[in-house]
């Protein structure tokens, strides 16, 4: 089949974007005074295909707008049943991070192919809808075919960065590829090009880098490796369709902020976060996935501007466009089951989880009829559908359960693929100490490994791995995978030394070096957001496990396992060398290669890994190559060899000199303040106010007049059963800076009807991670508005995780309570008039 050539890009562009350089900048540029000369039309060298055109263009003529409408809609796999795919045919669907067959974790390849074809068969059953368009269906596959059970979990992509090696790049995707389709699936959500700018951001990890040339090269790469070569073999049986994402901007939101606003100039977006579209829809990717994040303001799921008129049209995109999980939702005026702005913006798929997808489907239908979405705005992204899937096969090719590489999972986590993963391990560590030249070690040395992440596959894994944070796993989890420790073990055993492994460092005989692995815990997204970059603030266990090697006199090496760079002054201070080993996945054994000899002395693999983000030089500062006064800890491409001396002493600052301008962090005044919603719960049930009045079981929940309109929330607790009235967001917000200026939660609160019972204040870190306080004598004076103040610190006392917090303020009773709140704030210091008690 020959294929459609819609795009061009020239020698001059490029040579245009090398002499802009990749700096920053505040000043938001119009787009009249620079669109016509940035954004460039791109060449994939896919060729025009009347005949497949023509056979859309009938197929669509055929089509009743249902049947469009179904095209466009991707529901989840939780959501759905196979008798609603065979009832409404749609276009596709996922499985989200943490989503399983059978909504079984451990379900077996055999599992997620007879799912598959159970869809399939569906959608091509033309008994109920009327139509036989083949579904497809779409998985987060981010660093191997990371949602199944046993498959290779490759270094997550800031580690492939270090690599600096496209070669490389492109096998990871073809083995993932590979895997992929051994379980049926057509559609990876692959490869993420945002070019970060913040490393406080959740999703950092998900970058290849802070600046944009390395991001393009891999682009091409993993999209060559996922779809095959345009000129080879592109979307054959033995590849998927791929997807660039997230378009465009979510590496520059201020503050690092998880979905967050990105003011750059038009020419800065383009310069610094296009770039990966650049390389990526240059090697022919077939869709791209619409970010979360908005523009100056405008969401990106309803920008006409940046979906259509840029991504369309100026660089003349022929694929689809798809949504993020419910992106379209957050559009100013939408909601998840009704947004006909997406569609007109230029969204040609709604990724639509969660039971909304029956009312958007609706939705969508009753707005074309009505005139609020044209027909052929609906013709166009259906084309555009088909498109894609006719490039694909999936009309010709066999239904999954009968495709070449389906059910043969041995080429699940294949020794082939481990040997790839391992490659990429040992290429990605980036050395950043070694004192007196300490590595490499002797494998016959005496050896005591210590630390947290020294077994934990899970921790080493990071987020998107089986579960969609990367929590809640152990090793067994991982069949065919190995913890660091293992492959330290056996490096050390077959050379004749010791190794010894306790978590805490205990040990009996004194070891010639210990090995100290530790890092960050598993998150994803927004989940991992920071408002800085000190590891550990508050809370420095890793670091008396560290000294206590160092004032023993014993050699420390550290294996730091991150999602970013982190400011780890301390910890480099304590250890004579010290490794980045950021987020290795499955195969952690390959490190050892590394860290030691062979066993005549002579070297096997030396550190080849160079820093493709900036090392801070303190916790606030956020320094990208590039930048103006540009003068990190350690610069963009460092990374020392064995044949280099080292560059970093024992002396470097543990405190920061940088100032931070601590502000109140208002949660509610007049309004809720985003991130957070006001969620009321009776028992297990739950409601969130949408409106000026809800209710829910026991409690309800009231607007009304303080000091202007609607400034002000009664809350009716009934007292029938136990309720909450809670602030809520999707992801936590880090508060620990606040408790280190002695801040408080802080509340205005009327009580208009007391009762002889506890009526509790709150704050929640997740699941069973919570801390609260009896406020009930606090409140003497009914109908009369009074503040009161909790020490951060008493949370704290109470295990709350201040870096974790998912709801700031909570009010819960089991009796009937009747109180008005106005405003709720985390304060940037201590008032010590009505402050409850930690006791």
């Amino acid at each position: 089949m020959t294929l459609k050539k819609p795009f061009t890009l020239s020698a001059l562009m490029i040579a245009t974007i090398a002499m802009n350089g990749c700096t920053g900048s505040d000043q938001v540029q119009t787009k009249d005074a620079v669109e016509q000369d940035i954004w460039p039309m791109i060449t994939t060298g896919i060729q025009d295909d009347a005949a497949m055109e023509a056979k859309i263009a009938e197929l669509l003529s055929s089509m009743t707008l249902e049947q469009k409408i179904a095209q466009m809609i991707q529901p989840e796999i939780r959501d759905i049943t196979v008798e609603d795919m065979r009832k409404y045919g749609f276009g596709s669907y996922l499985n989200g991070g943490g989503a399983f067959p059978n909504n079984n974790k451990h379900a077996s390849a055999a599992d997620w192919i007879d799912l598959a074809e159970k869809m399939y068969q569906a959608s091509i059953d033309d008994s109920l809808d009327g139509s036989r368009i083949p579904t497809m269906w779409g998985t987060d596959a981010v660093h191997g075919h990371n949602n199944v059970i046993g498959a290779t979990l490759f270094p997550h992509n800031i580690g492939l960065g270090a690599t600096n090696n496209p070669a490389l790049i492109e096998k990871i995707a073809a083995a993932t590829a590979q895997e992929v389709m051994v379980t049926g699936i057509d559609w990876v959500f692959a490869p993420t090009v945002a070019v970060v700018r913040d490393d406080r951001w959740g999703r950092t990890y998900e970058g290849y880098s802070e600046d944009p040339e390395i991001v393009k090269e891999y682009s091409a790469a993993i999209v060559k490796g996922l779809q095959g070569a345009v000129d080879q073999d592109f979307l054959s049986d033995k590849r998927v369709i791929s997807t660039v994402k997230h378009f465009l901007g979510d590496g520059g939101t201020q503050g690092g902020d998880d979905q967050g606003n990105n003011i750059d100039s038009e020419a800065d977006l383009f310069n610094i976060h296009a770039q990966g579209y650049v390389g990526g829809l240059g090697a022919g990717a077939q869709t791209v996935m619409a970010s979360f994040n908005s523009w100056n303001g405008e969401k990106i799921h309803g920008s006409k501007y940046l979906l259509t008129d840029v991504l369309k049209g100026k660089m003349g995109f022929d694929g689809f466009v798809v949504g993020d999980w419910n992106g379209h939702g957050q559009i100013p005026g939408c909601t998840n089951g009704n947004c006909a702005q997406a569609a007109n913006a230029g969204l040609d798929v709604y990724m639509v989880p969660t039971d909304a997808w029956k009312p958007l489907y609706e939705n969508l239908i009753t707005q074309v009829k009505d005139g609020a979405i044209a027909q052929s705005r609906i013709d166009d992204a259906v084309t555009r559908i088909l498109r894609v899937k006719m490039r694909a096969g999936l009309f010709d090719k066999p239904s999954p359960a009968q495709r070449p590489l389906s059910g043969k999972t041995e080429v699940i986590g294949s020794k082939e693929h481990r040997a790839i993963a391992k490659q990429a391990v040992r290429e990605s560590l980036v050395l950043l100490k070694n004192k007196a030249q300490l590595l490499p070690l002797s494998p016959k040395a005496n050896v005591l490994v210590a630390g947290l992440g020294a077994d934990n596959i899970g921790m080493q894994s990071g987020g998107w791995s089986i579960t969609w944070q990367g929590t809640g796993n152990e090793n067994s989890d991982f069949p065919g995978g190995t913890s660091i420790l293992d492959g330290i073990a056996k490096k050390v055993n077959q050379a004749g030394g010791q190794v010894a492994y306790d978590l805490n460092g205990e040990f009996d005989t004194r070891p010639d070096v210990a090995i100290v692995v530790f890092g960050e815990q598993p998150y994803a997204e927004g989940n991992g957001d920071l408002d800085n970059l000190e590891y550990q603030r508050g809370n420095k266990t890793d670091l008396a496990l560290l000294r206590k090697f160092k004032d023993a006199g014993i050699p420390v090496v550290s294996l730091f396992i991150s999602g970013r760079p982190m400011w780890v002054n301390a910890e480099l201070n304590a250890s004579d060398a010290f490794v980045a080993t950021w987020l290795p996945g499955s195969e952690g054994d390959a490190i050892s290669d590394v860290l030691f000899t062979n066993i005549d002395g002579s070297v096997n693999h030396d550190f080849k890994g160079k820093l493709s983000f900036s090392w801070p030089n303190n916790p606030i500062d956020n320094e990208n190559r590039g930048d103006a006064d540009y003068a990190p800890l350690l610069p963009y491409g460092f990374g020392l060899t064995y044949a280099d001396k080292n560059t970093l002493a024992d002396d470097l600052a543990e405190q920061s000199n940088a100032t931070e301008q601590l502000e109140d962090l208002v949660l509610f005044e007049r309004a809720v303040k985003a991130p957070w919603s006001l969620v009321l719960q009776s028992g297990e049930q739950q409601k969130t106010m949408a409106s000026s009045r809800e209710s829910v079981g026991a409690v309800s929940v009231k607007t009304f007049d303080k000091d202007v309109q609607e400034d002000a929330r009664a809350i009716v607790f009934s007292g029938t059963e136990s309720a909450a009235v809670r602030l809520m967001a999707a992801f936590p917000s880090d508060l620990r800076s606040y408790v280190e200026k002695s801040g408080q939660l802080q509340m205005q609160i009327k009580v208009d009807q007391g009762a002889d019972a506890p009526l509790w204040l709150g704050m929640q870190c997740g699941e069973g991670c919570q801390g609260k306080f009896d406020i009930a004598a606090q409140l003497k004076n009914t109908n009369q508005w009074q503040t009161v103040n909790v020490d951060l610190a008493c949370f704290t006392q109470q295990g709350v995780n201040l870096s974790q917090v998912f709801s700031p303020w909570q009010l819960s009773t089991s009796a009937p309570w009747q109180v008005s709140v106005a405003k709720l704030s985390v304060t940037s210091e201590k008032v010590t008039e009505n402050t409850i008690s930690c006791q």
